[in-house]
């Protein structure tokens, strides 16, 4: 079957994401510029997961550019992926409100792991279905690798100290900024 419906529907499902979180932020008490000094957990958790599902919008992109087609296994993979990332409102929400309290940032840390592991098992269910030539068997597989190791670092680290759970999960992010250029460069050939 076509992609087309699931590029359209995970879009939309992104959107929301985004929307819901700019929804929950809260407006400050106060017209001077210290009235947004107690937000600013609340906004750096917004930057990163905003961040975050713009990568994820990005890679799912470049991914679905690389398949031909799609099948039943490919759509409930994707679900499942986007079940994960619907959950990052809430946990940005908690870990902001709560200053990167241990506990929210850890659980942050799990919905990204999870995130990740769903990204993983979509990518491999296509490259299944295409079969071992396609552009996205031949892509990296450091950062999807890598990925989930420096995610249970971080939620470890959650427990310890705070702020080096912070700065793994925004090495992550780093780390998916720029889509794997091949895929770029294939589907330019073609």
């Amino acid at each position: 079957m076509g992609k087309g419906r699931l590029e359209a529907f995970s879009d939309g499902v992104l959107a929301i994401i985004i929307t819901i979180m700019v929804l929950e932020m809260k407006v400050p008490h106060g017209v001077e510029i210290a009235a947004l000094k107690p937000l600013f957990p609340v906004l750096l958790s917004y930057l990163l997961s905003f961040i975050y599902i713009g990568i994820y919008w990005n890679n799912h992109h470049h991914m679905l550019h690389a398949a031909k087609r799609v099948s039943g296994a490919v759509m409930w993979a994707n679900l499942h992926l986007l079940f994960w990332l619907s959950l990052i409102p809430f946990v940005t929400g908690w870990m902001g409100e709560n200053n990167f309290a241990s506990v929210p940032t850890a659980l942050y840390g799990v919905v990204l792991f999870l995130s990740a592991i769903a990204y993983w098992i979509l990518q491999s269910v296509i490259v299944r279905e295409h079969g071992g030539d396609t552009i996205l068997a031949q892509t990296s597989k450091l950062k999807i690798r890598i990925s989930p190791v420096l995610y249970v670092a971080a939620i470890v680290c959650a427990f310890y100290v705070e702020w080096l759970a912070g700065a793994l999960y925004a090495l992550v992010a780093l780390m998916w900024l720029v889509p794997d250029r091949r895929i770029e460069r294939a589907l330019g050939e073609h």
